[in-house]
């Protein structure tokens, strides 16, 4: 049994492309955040069930109640399995075929960690801030979700790197990758201030610059062009913003 799992908020531009590549699931769950668009009307069309609950600025509490929410249906003593993905993520046919075969061979691994190729307007991009593989697929009752922003799957047991990549097409227009790096830097600040972090002056004007510096020259940003160029900006500007708001809440 798997489960495809997608936390939503106004997905309606990206969930019809998502829920197609998800069709090798025995089923589909939504998450939503209180859309006001079409993202319910697409999820239902693709036959996927639909749980309205809000995201309280938690991402890992949002993706554990999707956790409570699975029930494995298989008898006792046996795990369904759960895969994660990004409403702005695909699973490719080579992904989804790999998945089915490693669930088909029943192994020892308790959760798979997945390559990520993000596609920032048309370019692949290799270098700078890429995240190069994520825990997105793991047993049923194998771990939890920690982190109210950059949240990370936490599985109690060994686990593998499976071969094919999901692809992730992140911020259509600057103006999305503005709205984006606002909304989880006012998240991440209140986080570290939760965390007992404190910042200054000196940390909000150099962080960004070294930050800049980092993904531009030292990750190689420089080689993925214009794309890399931007988004080793719109880092270094979210690094920014998390420290100015963080330096604000004192």
């Amino acid at each position: 049994m798997l489960t495809g799992v997608v936390l939503t908020r106004n997905e309606e531009a990206n969930l019809d492309k998502c829920l197609t590549s998800l069709k090798f699931c025995d089923e589909i769950l939504i998450i939503d955040d209180n859309s006001t668009d079409k993202t319910a009307e697409i999820a239902k069309n693709h036959g996927a069930k639909v749980v309205k609950h809000s995201l309280n600025a938690d991402f890992a509490t949002q993706r554990n109640f999707a956790l409570s929410q699975i029930k494995s249906g298989l008898p006792a003593g046996r795990q369904g399995w759960i895969l994660f993905l990004d409403a702005d993520e695909l699973v490719t046919p080579e992904l989804a075929s790999e998945i089915t075969r490693r669930l088909l061979k029943g192994d020892s691994f308790l959760g798979y960690l997945i390559p990520r190729l993000d596609i920032l307007w048309g370019k692949q991009l290799k270098h700078g801030d890429t995240k190069t593989s994520l825990l997105r697929l793991a047993r049923h009752g194998a771990g939890g979700w920690v982190g109210k922003v950059h949240e990370t799957w936490q599985v109690s047991g060994t686990t593998s790197t499976l071969k094919n990549s999901l692809l992730h097409y992140p911020h259509p227009t600057i103006t999305d990758f503005l709205h984006h790096i606002n909304f989880y830097s006012t998240l991440r600040a209140q986080e570290l201030k939760n965390q007992n972090h404190r910042t200054n002056i000196l940390e909000i004007i150099f962080y960004p610059i070294f930050k800049f510096l980092y993904l531009w020259i030292w990750k190689l940003g420089f080689a993925d062009g214009n794309q890399g160029f931007m988004s080793a900006m719109m880092m270094a500007f979210y690094s920014f913003l998390v420290r100015g708001k963080l330096y604000l809440q004192k």
